[in-house]
């Protein structure tokens, strides 16, 4: 469970109290992540309250589900973590996308950006089905929705939606009335519907189709083959790169970027990664400067639909994102 207290290390039973704490890790990491929009931040919330469960399991008599007191635990430490930081946000909710140029790369040190989370840390083994279901709410775009929401909408439309939890057992947690939670949960869910996406939507998964068309991908952009990548990338497509506010719209603007502002990615090798928010993943490798090697540059996180790429989202800090990813610090030639 990481650091456990020395006083409660002692403790007769700790051992299966730390098991028993554990089970609920992945499911409240992606409780947290959902929340927070950060893997780091939703660790940090998570390893908060395992803690805080085990300094006041003596006072923990069992009226409600360890499960349930645990997540009203989470929700307070993440409501805690809210209220001293603004939103996250992605590139896409800042403004509309811009012309491939050089000029409009900045980046913006007050923006605090989503961070993409390998999909082990929220999902588990367990039903297909339920996992399905719950990939689609790691989603880049789902959580960024929810960052559109004030923290007590999110964490209602998060218990009732995605964990599908009775109104009257969100209310309870959150000290609140089920009249309150029905009615956040409704502006909850017409904000989602502003930013067109849903809890309920599902994304079929990554089939042997898709398998074969991220091959010929990753192959066309080790060759920077932009023909071949023309026809891998659909017409209406998207790509950003945080830190960089800079997002662009359509594959001509995407292509021309790459042999313009970006052209310093050719040569560049790439290697898979494990999935992130519920698309496959990749660790991008530039060429090193010093002609020997080549130096990490991007995870890039890929959406596919209907056969074609429809989303790119290069997330370039890679100092705090490729350990995350169990990706290594450069590549020999």
């Amino acid at each position: 469970m990481g650091v456990v207290p020395e006083s409660l290390a002692a403790t007769p039973g700790s051992g299966e109290l730390e098991l028993r704490l554990e089970q609920h890790r992945v499911e409240l990491t992606a409780y947290a992540y959902r929340m927070l929009g950060s893997a780091f931040e939703a660790e940090d919330a998570v390893q908060e309250t395992l803690l805080r469960a085990w300094r006041s399991f003596d006072r923990f008599e069992g009226r409600a589900a360890l499960r349930s007191w645990l997540y009203r635990i989470a929700t307070n430490v993440c409501l805690d973590m809210l209220g001293a930081r603004e939103r996250r946000a992605r590139p896409m909710d800042l403004g509309p996308a811009r012309e491939p140029i050089e000029a409009n790369l900045s980046t913006l040190p007050e923006v605090t950006w989503i961070e993409p989370i390998p999909d082990g840390r929220v999902l588990s083994e367990s039903d297909p089905v339920e996992v399905t279901v719950a990939r689609e709410t790691i989603r880049l775009a789902f959580v960024a929705a929810l960052q559109h929401l004030p923290p007590r909408q999110r964490a209602v439309l998060i218990l009732c939606e995605v964990l599908r939890w009775k109104a009257s057992e969100a209310a309870e947690l959150l000290e609140t009335s089920v009249a309150s939670v029905n009615s956040a949960l409704q502006r909850a869910r017409a904000t989602l519907e502003a930013n067109d996406v849903s809890a309920t939507a599902t994304s079929p998964l990554v089939d042997k189709a898709d398998e074969e068309l991220l091959a010929r991908y990753v192959e066309a952009f080790e060759r920077y083959d932009m023909d071949a990548l023309t026809s891998l990338i659909h017409e209406d497509a998207t790509q950003s790169m945080p830190p960089y506010d800079l997002w662009l719209r359509g594959r001509d603007d995407i292509l021309s970027f790459w042999v313009g502002p970006g052209r310093a990615c050719r040569g560049s090798r790439v290697i898979p990664a494990v999935a992130a928010n519920g698309s496959p993943a990749f660790g991008q490798y530039k060429p090193s400067p010093s002609g020997s090697g080549y130096e990490p540059w991007a995870l890039q996180v890929v959406e596919i639909e209907d056969g074609r790429i429809v989303e790119l989202t290069f997330f370039l800090d890679t100092e705090r994102v490729f350990p995350l990813f169990g990706l290594p610090a450069r590549l020999d030639s």
